[in-house]
This record gives structure tokens, sequence and C-alpha cells, in this order.
């Protein structure tokens, strides 16, 4: 690109040497770009002023700062002793274990046994809360409150409830942000955890995601362009600064993760149409996350640099809120994400149930959709399609396991939504920290309690110490497996629930 400009201004300057004239004709031209940053688009109205103690920042957007689950003894009790089923001692216990102090690594230990008590917050004993969150009561997130929020208006109404971009634009619809924004690992001046955790698995090879603009007048102002938007199967490149470097060639694929778009330019800011479906990568940490966003009534703006050399933008729609539950639950287990990040998925599901502002579903009544807004930062690269038009997103073959295993969870947690019935834990999961949790926990004086006391699920072919087969794999555990026999079902073990079970028990 930058190569192609410098010919042209030498060219102009020959043309003027030799006392001709240069006519100004269209000629075709094309843009192509490489996604170095993409998180949702949430704001930040965190004050400079504010001493950090157990919230980050309050602000315009949350007065509270951000939500604080499990972050601390008197948070895990509070979450916890919810449950009628559980004594006071079980209460006591797993927000303080007795004896923490004698152990080696106090830390790991108490991390474990929340991840496993809270893992289990149903109406009864048994039920796994982040497959069957629905089943347990909400705990209470806190919600934005700003009226300021990117994106677009994706319904063509303006409501009472909308939010107005910064740039005066009324009806922007983005409940994701409204739902998730106080949440503690999105919710940052830069420095969000989970934010910076996408972006850096991003920049490190998890995935690749470009976009191709074109079209025939001036980059800076063209009424029939075209964007494409997709997953390439090339590498991001570094600069010396730890810095997306531009200009190196991407590969495009035309297949799956791939959309393309008419625009409009306009003074370097491409507007495109808003179509039924469009299809990009999805923000992922994990290969068990990559795939598809799959927006509805999605559409795409880049505001590209007069120079073609960067470019930021926005990406939204609505989308399948159960979806976006069990990719940011299950990126590995609920219960360890949870405690990690302090957040809590049963919180944040039913924040996105009672904003689903879109995917109308008239068989439920209800919305299946919430608008949902990512915010991209791009670097000038040559997009390029590859040599088979038919290549597919390829695939990671010692992760396949663990990405199955994520698809049969969030087929689980969809079904359960759907007719609240309790579901299992499908195998290949760490759910209730399932593999860790009792070889953590071995040199706690009162371990026997919590090994007999709280709840997880079982699976067939388990070792002596309750390791599952697909756990002895990814650890090279070289014992060889037991034999085929499926254990009988522990006490607490989930049993599926009648649809009128259910609700009587969610009336109590």
């Amino acid at each position: 690109m930058i190569l192609q400009k410098r010919l042209m201004v030498c060219a102009s300057a020959l043309g003027l040497m030799a006392g001709t004239a240069m006519p100004a004709t269209a000629a075709p031209w094309v843009r192509g770009y490489v996604v170095g940053q993409y998180e949702y688009a949430f704001r930040y109205g965190g004050r400079a002023d504010f001493t950090r103690g157990a919230e980050i920042e309050p602000g315009v957007d949350c007065p509270h700062g951000a939500s604080t689950h499990f972050a601390n003894d008197v948070n895990t009790k509070i979450a916890v002793q919810r449950q009628k089923f559980r004594s006071q001692q079980e209460i006591d216990w797993i927000s303080r274990p007795p004896g923490l102090d004698q152990v080696r690594a106090p830390v790991l230990t108490r991390f474990h046994i929340w991840n496993r008590a809270v893992a289990y917050r149903g109406y009864k004993r048994g039920i796994e809360t982040y497959v069957n969150p629905w089943a347990a009561e909400d705990p209470g997130q806190p919600q934005v409150t700003s009226r300021i929020g990117d994106g677009f208006n994706l319904d063509g109404k303006v409501k009472a409830a909308d939010f107005v971009s910064p740039d005066g634009e009324k009806g922007v619809d983005n409940n994701l942000y409204r739902a998730w924004g106080c949440d503690a690992p999105w919710r940052g001046n830069g420095n969000a955890t989970l934010d910076l955790r996408a972006n850096d698995k991003m920049q490190d090879g998890l995935y690749t995601m470009v976009i191709r603009v074109s079209g025939n007048k001036d980059p800076m102002n063209d009424d029939n362009a075209t964007l494409e938007i997709g997953y390439s199967p090339d590498k991001l490149v570094k600069d010396a600064r730890g810095g997306i470097a531009v200009d190196y060639s991407y590969r495009i694929l035309s297949t799956s993760q791939y959309t393309k778009l008419k625009a409009k330019i306009k003074n370097g800011v491409v507007e495109t149409e808003q179509v039924e479906h469009l299809h990009s990568p999805r923000i992922a940490w994990f290969y068990d996350q990559t795939g598809d966003t799959n927006f509805s009534k999605g559409k795409v703006r880049l505001n590209m640099s007069p120079d073609g050399l960067s470019a930021t933008g926005l990406l939204a729609g609505y989308r399948d809120w159960r979806e976006l539950y069990t990719e940011n639950t299950f990126a590995q287990d609920g219960g360890q994400q949870g405690i990690r990040e302090h957040e809590d998925h049963v919180s944040l599901y039913y924040a996105l149930r009672r904003n689903a502002d879109g995917m109308y579903n008239p068989k439920t009544g209800k919305n299946d959709g919430i608008s949902s807004v990512y915010r991209l930062k791009l670097a000038s690269a040559y997009v390029v399609d590859p040599q088979d038009p038919k290549m597919e997103v390829p695939k990671l073959a010692l992760d396949e396991e663990r990405m199955q295993a994520f698809l049969a969870i969030k087929a689980n947690t969809i079904k359960g939504a759907e007719t609240r019935v309790p579901q299992p834990v499908p195998p290949g999961t760490t759910e209730a920290a399932v593999g860790s949790f009792e070889h953590d926990i071995a040199d706690l004086p009162s371990k026997d309690f919590f090994i007999k006391t709280l709840d997880r699920p079982h699976y067939a072919n388990e070792d002596k110490d309750g390791i599952p087969p697909w756990m002895r794999r990814r650890r090279g555990t070289v014992a060889p497996t037991p034999p085929a026999a499926t254990p009988a079902k522990p006490q607490n073990q989930v049993q599926a629930d009648t649809p009128t079970k259910v609700a009587a028990a969610e009336k109590q």
C-alpha cells in the first residue's frame, strides 16, 4: 500500500515536470486491515481520584463500581447461605475452611473448596449451578445506569431506555453493555482483565480476524463500496515493540466466519448495510470459545485514517444471549472463572435474560437475542484470497476434545434454560473442580468433611481418587484406565425433575 502511494506521488511529479495535466479519474482500490484489538464496546466512567478499595472505581455508568462476587470469605458466605439445604456448619466451613493456615497452599486450597461449593447452588442438592443457572436464586448484578453507549440503532426505533452515542445519535441498542458493563473483569480503562486476556490470546495466535474494503472511486468517499469481514488462518505479526505490524499479508477465508456487505464511505467513515446474519470470528481466550459470532441484523462501521495505516470501528447486532452466557462461563469452568474474576455467572445469566431485546421467539413469547456491540482497532494489511477458495477454518487436533466438551455443555445449558429440567454436566469438563479438588486439598485437616459434604458430578471410569479419564489424558498420566464400569450414582448426583416439580420449587 505504502509503495503504491509512493509510486503515485512520483508519477504525479513527473507529469507536472513534463508540463502535462494528470486527469483525476476513478479507479478500483482496496484497503485491507487486520484486527489488533477486539472487545465488547463497554464505556468506562470511573473517577481518576478514586482510591481502589474492594471495588473498581464507581462512575456515572456504574455508581457503585463493579460487581465483587466471591472477592472474599464474606461475599462467598452470602452466596452459599442462600441454599436452604446447607447446614450452618457447612456454610461457616466453606467460607472459612478450618485448618487453612496449616496447608502448603492456602489460597489454592480455599479456591477449590469455593469452586466446588458455588458450583452447586440450586433449589436442592445435586443441581449443578452453571449448567442450570435458572435453578439458582438471582444474586443480583449491578447494571449500567448511564445513557451514553456506543453502537447503532439496530431496530429502527428510539425508545426511552435506549442509549445515546457519544456523538449524539439516539436509539442506540447495546443491552449487553447495560447487563454486563459493571461486571468486574469486563470493566476498566484499558485494563479490564478479560479484555486483556482475550486480546493477548488473539495477538499470540489463537485466531486472526481481517477486514477488506474495496471500491471504484475514492477510498475516503465511495457510495458503492464493499466490506468483507472474516477469519484468517495466518497468525498476527507483531513489531519490535509488541504492537501489530503493518502491511503484512493475511488470507481471508470466504467459507465460515465470513460476511460480504455493501457499504458507503463518507469522509473515511465506512457504513455497511444491515444484514439478517453477519458472520465473523468471536471473542475468545481459549480454543473452546472460538467460532462464529452469528449476529442477527448485524452491521459494521469503520473510521479509516486518510493514510490507510489504521482504522477503528464497531461491529454490532443481536446475539443469542444463551450463547454469550456459555462462551463466558465455560471457557474453563464456571466456579473457577467466577472466583478468580469475582463475577457470578448466575447473576450474569439473569442480567442477560431480563435485558434480551431482539430475536423474538414466537414459540416462547420471549427474546432469544441481546443487542451487542464489539469494538475494533485495526492495522493495515494485505488481505488476500487463499489458493483454495473452499478452505475451512482449521481445527486444533489437540484441543478438539475440549471443544466437543464445550459444545456439549453449551447444548445442555440451553436445553435446561428452555425446558426448566435440570441437566447433568457432560463428560470432558472440569465443572466443580473435578480433577483438582481432591488432589489440592489433600493436606487440609478438614478435607474429609468437604469431600463427603460437597456435591460434584460423577462419571464412568473414574480412578480411585475420583479423576475422570479425560483429566488423566490431559495430564499425561500413564496409569492404565480402569475397566469400563458405571459407578453407583452418588446421593448428591442430579436427578431429572419434571417441569411440574421445578415450577413448584421455584415458587418456594
